[in-house]
């Protein structure tokens, strides 16, 4: 199986503005860089498992869950918290509790996480900050959260009278929602450290985070505490990589990655198009990978649409699709494992192993016609904002019993 154009699987090279794919045919590993840019700088899990920033314009290799790396894109957001992690600033409004900043090593490995304590009034325990946000759309809020002497707390969003909540188990990792129509994450960065977020709808422009220790109910305090860093509201419908803030709201830019490969490696009339990756949220948007000509008229598409938990590739021969074929049985939120094998007479997809759908179509693309990869579709739309673990372009199609090999997890 000699697959011309390689990106990831462990093999990653990056530097500003650049990301290293390789030719591996015949053991030649002769550098084909792809071009990337995001006008900012961003966050990532690096190798040590704690996060690092990347300056503007270096792609990030994310390492969270996993020990090869995976290629972060993600869409531009901004952190509308104007002091992400200093929970003693005034901006963040103190209720029967004491900050004490700089209290423990945060998930990017620095004594810059605060405690917060709960005094003896019987009361709600509890840090509040108040951001203006546009008048509708979708909001996430979250906050890394480490056990203390408490175990357990509430984060919340207030919006237009209505309060969206979720409670937190800092022991087992759990959460769960007390509200209607929100959804929420939890994810583990180590160390006791979890990353929680809950996802809803804006309706004015007053919004209100919340972080109750315990679970909001009133309780007489006597002196515990647990650990925060790093809360975020962003307007989006899942979480992003952490913006960082010290005074104001932050951005940061989308990451692109394109135009990579050649009409040396990529073989229009026949191949295998692969791919490991991962959607950043079920949330309705089109991702696409796609080899193709500088435009929409000949391009081979792997994409995760619209349709929940939908995986498609679709073959497109001089300006008409010829061939598509689909699933909608695997969640796209997890890394899935997918070939897209085409040649005269012999389309197919296999998904994790699985051989989900075929296509005796006759009718190609011209030869040389397709001479680049990008993530996102050939007329500049539909970025693939995701994780990918690995992309394989192969110029000779594969046997059933290859393609069932590459897919299987």
């Amino acid at each position: 199986m000699a697959n011309t154009l390689n990106l990831g699987n462990g093999d990653w090279a990056t530097k500003e503005n650049s990301l290293l794919g390789y030719n591996s045919e015949n053991g030649n590993y002769k550098p084909l860089p792809f071009d990337f840019t995001r006008a900012s700088n961003g966050t990532f899990v690096n190798k040590s498992g704690l996060i690092e920033t990347a300056a503007n314009g270096v792609p990030r290799i994310d390492f969270l869950g996993n020990t090869s790396g995976a290629l972060l894109l993600e869409p531009q957001r901004s952190n509308l918290i104007p002091y992400s992690s200093d929970f003693s600033n005034a901006a963040w409004a103190k209720q029967n509790v004491n900050v004490t900043s700089d209290s423990v090593i945060s998930p990017d490995g620095t004594l810059n996480a605060d405690k917060i304590t709960d005094d003896s009034t019987n009361g709600a325990h509890r840090i509040t900050d108040s951001i203006t946000t546009s008048s509708s759309g979708s909001f996430t809020y979250s906050i890394f959260l480490k056990k203390g002497t408490l175990t357990t707390a509430q984060f919340q969003v207030f919006n237009s009278a209505t309060a969206s909540s979720a409670n937190v188990d800092l022991v087992n990792g759990t959460i769960t929602s007390d509200g209607t129509g929100v959804n929420h994450t939890i994810e583990d960065y180590g160390n006791d450290w979890f990353k929680c977020s809950i996802s809803g709808t804006l309706s004015n422009t007053s919004t209100t985070v919340y972080l109750y220790l315990k679970q909001k109910p009133s309780y007489i305090g006597n002196g515990d505490y647990l650990y925060a860093w790093g809360a975020q509201l962003e307007q989006g419908s899942y979480a992003t990589s952490l913006i960082n803030t010290q005074g104001s709201a932050v951005t940061r830019v989308a990451d692109s990655c394109t135009n990579g490969g050649n009409d040396q490696v990529i073989n229009s009339t026949e191949g295998v198009l692969y791919a490991e990756i991962s959607a950043l949220a079920d949330d309705g948007g089109n991702r696409r990978i796609s080899l193709n000509d500088g435009s929409d008229n000949n391009r081979i598409n792997l994409m995760f649409t619209s349709v929940s938990n939908q995986i498609v590739c679709n073959y497109k021969a001089n300006g008409t699709t010829r061939v598509s074929l689909s699933t909608t049985s695997y969640s796209v939120i997890d890394i899935n494992k997918i070939a897209f094998k085409w040649k005269l007479g012999d389309f197919q997809l296999f998904v994790n192993g699985v051989k989900i759908s075929t296509d005796n179509n006759t009718i190609m693309i011209n030869a040389n016609a397709l001479n680049t990869i990008d993530f996102r579709d050939g007329n500049a739309l539909f970025p693939f904002f995701g994780k990918t673990k690995d992309v394989r372009v192969y110029n000779t199609a594969l046997t059933d019993a290859e393609l069932a090999a590459l897919t299987t997890i």
